[in-house]
């Protein structure tokens, strides 16, 4: 089955709210109101981007009924590494 035109663009939405939600979640506001870096907020939405791919690892987990120990491993990894990198980025680790 193709994707009409519609669909097409509102698959790309979804992306872009995902995106834009991300920005806002991070702090997108802190570094324009304060002067400094927007460096942190890119590695803050690169994280959460992680982090959202261990979850849906996990949600593939529950709904499979085929690699469900592979998906809950996997997932479960995932965070564990967007969680390190969450200590890392405020210097924690």
């Amino acid at each position: 089955m193709q994707l009409g035109g519609g669909a097409k663009i509102l698959a790309g939405v979804k992306y872009v709210y995902l995106i834009f939600f991300f920005a806002l979640l991070s702090g997108m506001f802190y570094p324009i109101i304060t002067h400094s870096s927007g460096d942190s907020v890119i590695e803050g939405i690169l994280i959460l981007f992680v982090g959202l791919a261990g979850a849906l690892s996990i949600y593939k987990a529950g709904t499979s009924n085929k690699h469900q120990k592979v998906y809950l491993i996997t997932g479960f990894a995932i965070l564990a590494i967007a969680l390190l990198l969450v200590y890392a980025l405020i210097g924690k680790l």
